[in-house]
């Protein structure tokens, strides 16, 4: 069901939204979190669609943003969207007009779920800084996606110089399969030290570098991170080599949606690494609403670590 509230207030939302509850049965005491979208008009189906898929994991409140602040009348259209239109959510479409964009924290702050968690998720176009933004600043957790800035790696690159507790990238989310896979790898015998890695990744890639920080930080050996060039390869990871003294580990995707683990003296393995969906990266940093500590020291320690042997002042 989706009511319609043009030309509207937050009070009389908040007065609807509760009508919704007590006349249609929709409720929303078993909400955990109110998820706040800062998106632009013509992008919020796809991510509405994300975060109604996520709610039947993390049952939400969706309060979708659109400031549209060029010259005119001053309005607030809405929308809400219940039962069948909004998963086990409730969904909250504001679109702001003219100067009643001016605040975006008070648009906001009428409509969140009383005592619940509050996260915070810029698809495109975010603020430099997202915890000093004003819908930052109510947040515990405030997501962004490199993937959609106009340069991934330049964003991923300045990401340690505003990180706040509570802020992550869903170019580090998508990182999760590499990561259980080759913390697999080194958990299994014979235990040899890797002395070299290598990673390499699409052109348009900003989890490339990540993963490189990542296991520059947890084997403090030296990592080369190369970008492949589009034509080779296009979207995501294409593989990880790790040096040791046995012999070469290597696992790399052929084609997207595959990966081939070859290891000294075992037979190769076949593996299902497609490329996350946004949903899955949603609902993945739902889970958890405390600061993600490594991603933290990622982007600050492994990413300096990184720098430094690219320029040949860290030798591991």
């Amino acid at each position: 069901m989706i009511i319609d509230l043009p030309d509207t207030t937050v009070s009389k939302i908040s007065k609807a939204l509760v009508n919704v509850r007590e006349e249609g049965g929709a409720v929303a005491l078993g909400r955990v979190l109110t998820l706040i979208i800062v998106t632009h008009h013509g992008a919020e189906e796809e991510v509405i669609e994300a975060a109604n898929d996520a709610s039947r994991e993390h049952p939400m409140r969706v309060i979708v943003l659109m400031i549209n602040d060029e010259d005119g009348r001053p309005r607030l259209d809405a929308e809400i969207r219940v039962g069948g239109d909004a998963g086990a959510s409730e969904v909250v479409v504001l679109r702001v007009y003219g100067a009643a964009g001016s605040n975006a924290e008070s648009l906001v702050t009428g409509l969140l779920l009383p005592d619940a968690p509050v996260v915070a998720w810029w698809p495109a176009d975010p603020p430099a800084s997202p915890a000093e933004s004003e819908v930052g600043r109510i947040a515990q957790r405030r997501i962004t996606d490199a993937s959609n800035q106009p340069d991934p790696a330049a964003w991923v690159d300045a990401l340690g110089s505003h990180h706040s507790p509570g802020d992550t990238d869903f170019a580090w989310t998508r990182l999760t399969r590499w990561r259980e896979q080759l913390a697999a790898v080194l958990d299994q015998p014979p235990y040899v030290p890797v002395t070299a890695v290598q990673v390499r990744g699409a052109a348009d890639s900003p989890s490339t570098v990540l993963l490189a920080a990542w296991l520059r930080l947890k084997l403090g050996v030296p990592v080369d991170s190369e970008y492949v060039p589009t034509d080779q390869w296009r979207g995501g990871i294409k593989s990880v080599r790790l040096t040791r003294s046995n012999g070469d580990t290597l696992l790399e995707r052929p084609t997207p949606g595959v990966a081939v683990l070859t290891q000294p003296g075992q037979p190769s393995h076949e593996l299902a690494f497609p490329r996350r969906t946004l949903r899955e990266c949603l609902a993945e940093e739902l889970r958890r609403l405390d600061p993600d500590v490594l991603y933290g020291r990622v982007i600050t320690e492994g990413m300096e670590l990184l720098a430094r042997g690219r320029d040949g002042s860290d030798r591991g």
